[in-house]
């Protein structure tokens, strides 16, 4: 008797243990009893999809194209935003999004993250609410294909004859509406700092005090923190970090210098981030020459931190 009791014990500890080693992984979603660094940090590789943005617009290769290129590569996950997907805006059909899941799987790949375009700095309430429409369609697409988070934007409208703070004051509540259906269906709203109405670690720091929700998490664009220091700045606000977009290039005092990819990794490693970042590479050039470059760096640099 006393035996099954400690079994029983044992299994309810196994049990509670995933979903406490889950939540390791977003430390700004800890519960504040939480020990912070119980965990070590974990790097997975992934590629953003816009590193092949005009092969892709110009119909030259698709998706399963890209999930083929990163096999090859050995990418331990793919990032495909939703324009890339058959019908955008609207969402595939569930045939097409059950045999890209699949065709994911058997190579091994995940599905680190998804996107769509939006702007909710339009003074023009109608214009968000069909963006908030859109990001609910894909949340639903998402939670389909096992996509563990949906990217959204701030937005780049003037907003002539409204305050910056009159925007943040609408933008936390559209974005709190996409947090709280992102929830049902367990989809968190990963939204970027795209050095447009969010430029500064400042105003990340705002927009989730503000929307005060476990679902919003941050997708850290290290390309667009460009006012000052920005390595400074990505360690401000790694806290909320749950997807990334590393890139060849960082704007330092607003002047571009190639990432230092070892310090780069070094700030994460030490913030205890455990999870994929995405290298996105940008500008001319081949992205079959391009990414293998970049990704040998990346993986070069994580055995030196």
């Amino acid at each position: 008797m006393e035996n099954s009791k400690s079994r029983r014990k044992f299994l309810k500890t196994m049990i509670a243990a995933p979903a406490i080693a889950t939540l390791g992984t977003t430390p700004f979603l800890l519960n504040a009893a939480t020990p912070k660094g119980t965990f070590s940090h974990k790097f997975k590789t992934s590629l953003n999809v816009y590193s092949f943005n005009s092969l892709l617009r110009d119909g030259k290769i698709d998706l399963f194209d890209i999930l083929d290129f990163c096999a090859e590569q050995n990418f331990d996950a793919v990032d495909p935003t939703g324009y890339y997907f058959p019908g955008y805006p609207e969402v595939p059909s569930d045939d097409f999004m059950r045999k890209f899941k699949k065709q994911a799987f058997l190579l091994g790949l995940d599905i680190s993250g998804t996107g769509v375009r939006n702007n909710f700095t339009v003074p023009d309430s109608a214009a968000r609410n069909a963006d908030i429409v859109v990001i609910k369609k894909w949340i639903e697409a998402a939670a389909k294909m096992g996509i563990p988070n949906v990217r959204i934007f701030g937005g780049k409208s003037d907003h002539d004859g409204y305050s910056r703070d009159q925007v943040f004051e609408w933008m936390a509540k559209d974005v709190k509406e996409c947090c709280d259906y992102g929830k049902k269906y367990g989809v968190i709203i990963a939204i970027q700092n795209h050095n447009d109405f969010f430029k500064t670690a400042d105003d990340v720091h705002r927009i989730f005090k503000m929307v005060d929700s476990e679902w919003l998490g941050l997708n850290l664009d290290i390309g667009s923190y460009r006012q000052s220091d920005p390595y400074k700045e990505i360690k401000e606000t790694l806290k909320y970090a749950v997807t990334w977009q590393v890139k060849e290039n960082i704007y330092v005092e607003g002047k571009v210098e190639p990432t230092d990819l070892v310090k780069l990794l070094k700030i994460i490693k030490k913030g205890g981030y455990r999870g994929y970042l995405p290298i996105e590479t940008l500008g001319a050039g081949d992205p079959y020459k391009k990414v293998p470059v970049m990704l040998e760096k990346m993986r070069d640099a994580m055995t030196k931190i």
